[in-house]
């Protein structure tokens, strides 16, 4: 009784959408008997088993479902999606075997000259790198040069041309002067102050004086007496470099100045600016002024006349390649010779040296 009713309800229905007899009502009615039997076939099949084909249209129809529709396929609209995601990785991964179109990539060694060429010469550009490439025979487009320094974290020529202060140092050290002051307590609690002044090509101490009073009279007469003992030595002061103290007289200045020198003010709580003369006062105090009781200023003085002529002519230096300031070239040793030891201050400094046998 109540299934005949129920079919006949379904009857009605099914009569009403197909009275016009149109396409679109025909259309609905394969669509409702096709939706019927995938539910007649989900009740009978515990899992289904999609093909590649099966994905592959299921994937393209996506966008032509309307929303409602999606309720009525056997897989979630996730998985869907998760196809589509595949098929486009696929797609795209078939790319990585077909051949590299453009130039050549350049090789490892010419990518590392490119690199040091740049760092080496910062002024030049992409096209002057390219030249210097070409005359050592590698033939590299200026985009290559450009792509391979940018790679290296190196900006363009403008960016990187500008003269850092170490590279101002290495370029005119050879007429830069480093003048420093420094401070030395005797046991009597008396404070002397020394100035000196250190040649930062050769590292020489070219001056070294001590007073109890650094006035401008003082000071001064100092900076005579350097310019006078530079004459001497033929050393062409282009640049004199102090910090801001202001036990450096004006007066002092003006004396190289009138000799065409520039003088630079290094920068405020800045060290490492003047770092060839604070690297000696350092030296100074740990190898001969820490090392012994200071009773005046006649002590003090004679302590820097034998320091200075020590780190002169015996003390290796880093700098030069573990040669005396003052060495000309690689020092030749006599053959079969004795090492004498030479003292100064006490045995304070030592340095040893091979002397001839006598005959």
């Amino acid at each position: 009784m109540v299934a005949s009713l129920v079919y006949s309800l379904i009857r009605i229905l099914v009569d009403v959408m197909v009275t016009s007899r149109s396409e679109e009502a025909e259309l609905q009615a394969e669509v409702l008997a096709l939706r019927r039997q995938v539910q007649v076939l989900e009740r009978q099949i515990k899992r289904v088993r999609w093909s590649p084909a099966d994905r592959m249209i299921l994937a393209a129809l996506r966008e032509c479902l309307p929303r409602s529709a999606w309720a009525g396929l056997l897989v979630r609209p996730e998985t869907v999606l998760g196809w589509h995601r595949a098929l486009v990785r696929r797609k795209w991964a078939a790319y990585r075997g077909r051949p590299r179109r453009g130039r050549p990539p350049i090789s490892t060694d010419v990518r590392q000259l490119i690199i040091r060429m740049a760092r080496e010469n910062p002024a030049w550009g992409y096209f002057r790198l390219r030249g210097e490439l070409l005359k050592l025979g590698h033939t590299v487009a200026a985009t290559t040069v450009r792509s391979a320094l940018l790679a290296a974290g190196i900006p363009p020529a403008p960016q990187r041309s500008g003269m850092s202060w170490k590279q101002f140092l290495r370029a005119h050290a050879e007429s830069v002067i480093a003048a420093d002051f420094f401070s030395v307590d005797t046991i009597f609690f008396k404070r002397r102050y020394v100035l000196f002044f250190v040649h930062l090509s050769t590292r020489r101490i070219v001056g070294a004086s001590c007073t109890a009073e650094p006035n401008e009279a003082w000071v001064t007469q100092q900076a005579r007496q350097l310019r006078w003992s530079l004459d001497d030595e033929g050393i062409k002061l282009g640049y004199l470099i102090h910090d801001r103290d202001k036990k450096f007289a004006p007066k002092a200045d003006l004396v190289f100045k009138s000799e065409g020198a520039r003088v630079i003010l290094t920068p405020l709580m800045a060290p490492l600016a003047n770092s060839v003369a604070e690297r000696w006062v350092g030296s100074c105090r740990r190898e001969a002024l820490d090392r012994m009781l200071i009773l005046n200023q006649r002590h003090v003085e004679a302590i820097l006349r034998e320091y200075c002529t020590h780190y002169n002519d015996e003390r290796p230096h880093r700098k030069l390649n573990l040669r005396p300031p003052s060495c000309r070239g690689d020092p030749v040793a006599p053959i079969g010779g004795q090492v004498e030891r030479t003292l100064r201050l006490g045995g304070v400094l030592s340095s040893y040296r091979l002397v001839a046998p006598a005959a």
